[in-house]
């Protein structure tokens, strides 16, 4: 459902902080991470190549070595790769074709991000990463978009590495909660899936969810908007504060 000028308004609170997402929210990075799995699986020699079919299922899934465990479970007989180190050794080499994609340039961030970001530290709101993927992947795409310095615009980063369970567990939302020193509802969550959505709220933070290439058709049932991207929101950054 497309948002109208109305609820549109309806969202433009003023928050103490912003907690983005990145895979899907910041950037349509997906596709590129097919490419760096699959370029992964032919470089060990594997037989293996993920469609966009089979990732679209595989992207339930919360994060990359996960994500190739469960694979393995689905395949007929023994798999070759069975150990947690090779696993993570493959996983290690994708992270790597990953970040070299990404420092070609080919992955900005999407429509209305940067000038949410600059509306943000101009109206001196806290800013904040919460994700599922890599510190690794996190650096290339932030680098990518921001320069080396990315990181003086974000109070607390929080990767999916970083934290015992990934979303849709609420672990990484709790943890940024408790390094910023503030209230849930005194937050917004920027999510594009339903792992995501289920993961703030769950850490009682409301969450504004832009959709993304791979989980656009999700149930986003809980949001307070969903919007097609963050064009769509007039000055989210401006209103009054809420308060929990």
């Amino acid at each position: 459902m497309r948002p109208t000028p109305r609820a549109r308004n309806s969202t433009m609170k003023r928050f103490d902080a912003l907690l983005f997402d990145v895979d899907g929210t910041l950037a349509e990075t997906e596709e590129l991470h097919r490419r760096a799995f699959n370029e992964a699986f032919a470089y060990f020699g594997l037989p293996w190549n993920w469609d966009t079919a089979l990732y679209g299922r595989l992207l339930r899934v919360a994060g990359g070595k996960e994500r190739i465990r469960h694979f393995l479970r689905s395949l007929p007989g023994r798999p070759s790769i069975v150990s947690d180190s090779e696993i993570a050794e493959l996983h290690r080499f994708k992270t790597s074709r990953y970040s070299s994609l990404i420092e070609t340039g080919v992955c900005r961030f999407r429509p209305g991000v940067g000038d949410a970001i600059r509306q943000a530290l101009d109206h001196k709101q806290r800013l904040s990463i919460v994700t599922t993927t890599s510190r690794a992947n996190v650096d290339a795409l932030m680098g990518a978009n921001l320069g080396r310095s990315w990181e003086r615009c974000f109070d607390v980063v929080v990767a999916g590495d970083e934290v015992p369970r990934k979303k849709p567990a609420p672990e990484a939302y709790l943890r940024a909660l408790r390094q910023l020193d503030l209230p849930a509802r005194a937050c917004l969550a920027i999510e594009d899936s339903r792992n995501g959505l289920i993961a703030a709220s769950e850490a009682g933070v409301p969450v504004l969810i832009t959709r993304s290439l791979y989980f656009q058709d999700e149930d986003f049932e809980g949001a307070v908007q969903v919007v097609n991207n963050l064009t769509e929101l007039e000055d989210f950054a401006l209103a009054l504060p809420v308060t929990s």
